[in-house]
């Protein structure tokens, strides 16, 4: 079995989602008492969340850098980085080491086209909603039509993760929204919605939704299940 190395913490509450879905998953394969190896570096999402707001992606690509340094050093035969929106600075991390970096954007894309999906939502930091780096790479990569919410309704989104979600707040009147939200995306033609941030599933869950929804972080961790085990 393969080790995993995790870049975690941003935030914890979506990190406990990764640790728990890659443990299961390797238990499924293998039974009995097994579980996954893991090297993991857990960051201050504070100081990230700080870079992030003041533009400054090159110092939050170093801090991600030498975070990805550690878990190369501890023994890891990959790399995730456990958040959808810092995957903007995915091309520094894979640089800075001499292990394959599994992208969030390319598991989920995967499943998609598996699934022979065309048009699909995209809900998530307004990061990952308004910038090229992940929507352009489903679209320039795999030929998908993404849409995103329009602008009111993209910083409500935005608002709910950081301000709620990110603090295991779970607000009733927040979980209407989004679903509100989904809903006007299905009508537009979306055949799935890709929750895009790793804490959007703290708050709605499949039983809520008619149309697809798409867990990133259920996906990327079962990417790296199947690293692990490959």
């Amino acid at each position: 079995m393969k080790t995993i190395g995790l870049i975690g913490g941003m935030s914890w509450e979506s990190t406990l989602d990764y640790y728990r879905n890659i443990n299961q998953g390797i238990k499924q394969v293998y039974g009995g008492l097994h579980s996954a190896k893991i090297a993991m570096v857990s960051l201050d999402f504070a100081s990230i969340e700080n870079l992030q707001q003041q533009g400054d992606w090159h110092e939050a690509g170093r801090v991600l850098q030498q975070a990805a340094k550690e878990v190369e050093a501890a023994g890891a035969d990959c790399i995730l980085i456990c958040t959808n929106t810092m995957h903007k600075v995915a091309e520094d991390v894979s640089m800075a080491v001499n292990i394959p970096l599994l992208h969030i954007a390319d598991a989920t894309a995967e499943c998609i086209v598996q699934d022979k999906l065309t048009c699909v939502g995209l809900l998530g930091t307004s990061f990952t909603m308004e910038q090229d780096f992940y929507k352009q790479r489903l679209i320039e990569n795999y030929g998908l039509n993404v849409l995103v919410p329009e602008q009111a309704d993209r910083e409500l989104v935005h608002q709910v993760i950081y301000q709620e979600l990110c603090l295991g707040d779970i607000n009733p009147a927040s979980q209407r929204a989004y679903i509100r939200i989904i809903s006007d995306l299905a009508a537009r033609g979306a055949e799935a919605v890709i929750l895009g941030c790793t804490e959007i599933t703290l708050l709605v869950k499949q039983s809520d939704c008619d149309v697809p929804l798409l867990d990133t972080t259920a996906i990327h961790a079962a990417c790296a299940v199947k690293f692990a085990i490959s």
